[in-house]
């Protein structure tokens, strides 16, 4: 596309904030598919007889390890091809898994089904940061990243009040024995929130693509052959292909023997670990979750040392992702569990706190997550480190307002603090995505953002769920487990603090 043709296609000002609207739609839509799993643990819990570890990882580790090794060539074909059509296809296949959710009738199909969630879930937000990003300017980016992050805070409030909604109605419709295929209001719940994405999907389709960088950068180059490109980043995240896209990237007979060390200790540490702790199928997915990782990255080094040092030795990106993956070890962990609190400690019913919670949560993360990219595009303009600073913030605020909450005796008082501490969970989500976006060229957005949710998924959802439910079990109580969880927000806090000064002061990439 021409300069000239690029300016002649540039659309006017309400344009970019209606696709901005659609993918709100799409996220909210994505995290109520995701979150309905917190109000639905206790009966499901009860209906396959799991514990609170197997919660922690059906919730969080299953479905986390597959979208993050599905986002790494899922964010390297959004780089290289129509991201509209990403999004619709993921969006349409992540929403069929939601509702073959409500078919499984033990924990092992179910388990498969959220792993195609997560699997198709991976294609949305990369794609989407992208795209968002091209379609604004880049001093709007950190309130526009953080409306779009506010559709998970939406989605997630709406998941808690339609599931506990669903499964109070459903349940009283048909006693036991008496419901359609016997299905019971948790398997109910699922299929009503996974088939709408399908028309979703069809209107995704709709909207259109801007050119990559903006309207107002040099055009860049895309691959030639993205589908290629994909099958090529699969196989690079799956063995035993990875060894042999390795031997085609020129790794040689030292980089194949590191990488088989690397999976080998990988294998030793997780029999290490289900020895010590149990739950060999969390350690099994987790360690097949970062060996793919792995391989890929020592893939792209041999295949573009430059992009590789872009994305993973690029200090305060670095700094920056895992910070803020010790964030959402926290978040994560909340977002399951804060439901399973409020019905174990203050013994509230699943009805009432699948509306009062999710609409608490709803409102209070919508407004952290907008407040939050507003206040960081404000301190972006006096200072280049203003974004990271507000993830900062947040991490900080985090352990006094937990301790707060986790203790108060009254459930109103608990209930009503719940909104201040969704919006301190929404806050840091528009300022770390934008953050991501400026610290790498164009060609590499997508990329990079896989990368930044492959922090936020292995250390928050894989770990965060997972570890407070083992604690959980070993204290023999919830409360206890979710205190012991929040000294994570402190180190998040420094490592945060270490990145934003390590940010230079000026933008690094102007598009």
């Amino acid at each position: 596309m021409s300069d000239v043709e690029r300016e002649e296609a540039r659309p006017g000002r309400v344009y970019p904030w209606y696709v901005l609207a659609v993918l709100v739609l799409v996220y909210v839509l994505n995290f109520i598919d995701r979150q309905i799993v917190v109000i639905l643990a206790e009966r499901i819990k009860a209906d396959l007889h799991v514990t609170d570890a197997q919660l922690g990882f059906l919730y969080g580790t299953v479905f986390a390890v597959f979208f993050a090794v599905f986002a790494i060539p899922l964010g390297r074909l959004a780089d290289a091809w129509d991201r509209r059509r990403l999004i619709a296809w993921g969006t349409a296949f992540w929403s069929l898994m939601t509702a073959l959710s409500g078919l499984a009738r033990g924990f092992g199909p179910l388990a498969l089904a959220r792993l195609g969630v997560g699997a198709g879930e991976a294609s949305a937000a990369p794609a989407a940061y992208s795209l968002l990003s091209d379609w604004f300017p880049r001093e709007r980016r950190g309130a526009v990243l953080g409306i779009f992050s506010s559709g998970i805070f939406i989605g997630a409030g709406l998941g808690l009040g339609i599931g506990g909604f669903i499964v109070d109605r459903w349940d009283a419709a048909f006693p036991a024995g008496t419901a359609p295929l016997d299905l019971h209001g948790w398997q109910a719940a699922f299929l009503v929130v996974g088939l709408p994405g399908l028309a979703l999907a069809l209107w995704v389709r709709t909207l259109r693509e801007p050119p990559r960088g903006g309207f107002g950068a040099p055009p860049v180059a895309l691959h030639p052959r993205p589908f290629r490109l994909f099958l090529g980043e699969m196989a690079a995240v799956i063995p035993p292909f990875t060894l042999v896209t390795l031997a085609r990237a020129g790794a040689g007979s030292a980089g194949l023997a590191f990488n088989v060390g690397a999976a080998a200790l990988l294998a030793a540490a997780a029999w290490s670990l289900t020895r010590v702790l149990g739950t060999a199928v969390q350690w099994i997915a987790l360690a097949a979750g970062l060996y793919a990782v792995f391989s890929w990255a020592q893939g792209l080094r041999l295949k573009s040392r430059a992009d590789f040092d872009l994305v993973f030795c690029n200090p305060p990106l670095v700094l920056s992702n895992i910070g803020i993956g010790l964030v959402t070890f926290g978040t994560y962990s909340t977002s399951l569990w804060i439901a399973p609190f409020f019905l174990r400690v203050h013994h509230l019913d699943i009805a009432k706190v699948g509306l009062l919670l999710g609409g608490m949560l709803a409102a209070g993360g919508w407004l952290g997550a907008t407040l939050g990219g507003i206040l960081a595009d404000a301190w972006h303009r006096k200072n280049p480190r203003g974004r990271v600073y507000v993830s900062v913030l947040t991490a900080a605020l985090a352990l006094p307002l937990g301790f707060i909450f986790l203790n108060l005796r009254s459930s109103t008082a608990a209930l009503l603090l719940s909104f201040p501490v969704a919006i301190l969970t929404g806050l840091w989500i528009g300022p770390a995505a934008s953050t991501v976006q400026e610290l790498v060229p164009p060609r590499l957005r997508a990329t990079a953002s896989a990368v930044y949710i492959l922090h936020t998924t292995f250390l928050g959802l894989a770990l965060g769920p997972y570890a407070v439910g083992r604690l959980s079990i070993f204290t023999g109580d919830l409360k206890s487990a979710m205190l012991l969880a929040l000294p994570v927000q402190g180190l998040a806090a420094v490592l945060l603090f270490l990145a934003a000064r390590r940010i230079p002061g000026r933008d690094t990439f102007s598009s």
